[in-house]
């Protein structure tokens, strides 16, 4: 039982003194090797076709824009 409340308070006094360089330093928590821009991956998902979700997302925001485009021409907005 005491190797676990020491490796407990390990991990503890190691989370805190993270958290104190994070906030004294303020810069923003970033991967080391640059996420997947850096493959030249452009997407997260390298499907080839989009799944029928994301088509009916796709498809209510295209006629939200084009109802957007609209308003702006009629200057409702």
């Amino acid at each position: 039982m005491s190797t676990f409340i020491i490796a407990f308070g390990f991990f503890l006094l190691m989370s805190l003194a993270m958290a104190v360089g994070y906030i004294f330093q303020k810069k923003t928590i970033s991967g080391s090797c640059g996420g997947l821009g850096a493959l030249g991956v452009e997407k997260a998902c390298d499907c080839p076709e989009p799944c029928d979700r994301k088509k009916a997302r796709m498809e209510k925001e295209a006629a939200r824009q084009a109802k957007l485009d609209e308003w702006k021409s009629n200057k409702i907005i």
